[in-house]
């Protein structure tokens, strides 16, 4: 049986991503190159695309227990129907490309992905996105244990600090991930 990959791009939104938003990462503007570069061929390809969207509710009800008081205290990020909410316009999903809703770190927790992703006869995900200590770990590890084959593109992910993505990549690595950069996975991709 073929080895079917999927695109899984984590929370690239608006909220996420664009200087002085709310909850703005500060390397995830400079990932979306990258990301356009895997999505490109993922799309020639004819490829699944995954885009994991993170929302909340607006009174908070929904939220990570971590992050709760401050966004009940003001700091409100990713609530439907507002623009941050949104996928950045340089990356925007196209008809028939797959939009998972979550609102824990995981992109398995409580979302239909796995399933999807069974569906489609896909057995190895492709892991790029914001952010590596929480969203981008959660998902590959998840993966993981899920039995799926998971490459991390590491230059199409990011964190808040090259000391916080460098550690997490070495964990990643450390549990069999093979963690490399978008010129790599291209290559070897063809």
């Amino acid at each position: 049986m073929p080895n079917k990959s999927a695109l899984i791009i984590v929370d690239m939104q608006n909220d996420f991503v664009l200087p002085g938003a709310p909850a703005c990462i500060a390397g995830a503007m400079a990932t979306i190159p990258e990301i356009q570069k895997l999505l490109n061929r993922f799309r020639e390809q004819k490829m699944p695309v995954i885009y994991i969207m993170r929302e909340y509710r607006e009174d908070g009800s929904d939220i990570e227990i971590t992050r709760q008081k401050a966004f009940l205290n003001g700091k409100k990020y990713c609530v439907p129907g507002t623009k941050g909410c949104e996928i950045v316009e340089a990356l925007k999903p196209l008809a028939g490309e797959y939009r998972i809703m979550k609102n824990r770190y995981s992109s398995f927790m409580n979302t239909e992905l796995d399933f999807i992703l069974r569906r489609l006869g896909i057995r190895t995900i492709v892991v790029c996105g914001t952010q590596y200590p929480v969203c981008v770990r959660t998902t590959v590890f998840d993966g993981v244990a899920l039995d799926y084959e998971v490459i991390l593109v590491t230059d199409a992910a990011s964190a808040q600090t090259k000391e916080v993505a460098d550690a997490n990549i070495l964990d990643m690595k450390n549990i069999g991930v093979q963690c490399i950069d978008t010129d790599i996975y291209l290559k070897g991709n063809t």
